[in-house]
């Protein structure tokens, strides 16, 4: 079962992408969730860092869920979230 036992987040402005990390079982699954599916949730997103991560946070349930969905599929070490997953 996918979990999310670390609230650590990190913003890459070069890839515009949210990474954060769960784990399966004993295997870290790293995420990264595009700006853009932020941009969905909040349309009025400032592209600034500490927006980013607010927003992050403010979803994070959200985004969760939809990463256990991504990650159901897939099953890979590395999942990227797009905004069309939501």
């Amino acid at each position: 079962t996918l979990a999310f036992p670390n609230d650590s987040r990190s913003y890459d402005e070069s890839s515009a992408r949210v990474r954060f990390w769960g784990h399966d079982g004993m295997t870290e699954v790293a995420f990264l969730l595009d700006v853009a599916a932020l941009d969905g949730l909040d349309p009025r997103l400032p592209h600034t860092e500490s927006s980013i991560l607010k927003a992050f946070d403010t979803w994070r349930d959200r985004i969760q869920r939809v990463a256990r969905q991504v990650y159901a599929k897939h099953r890979r070490g590395i999942q990227v979230i797009a905004a069309s997953d939501f």
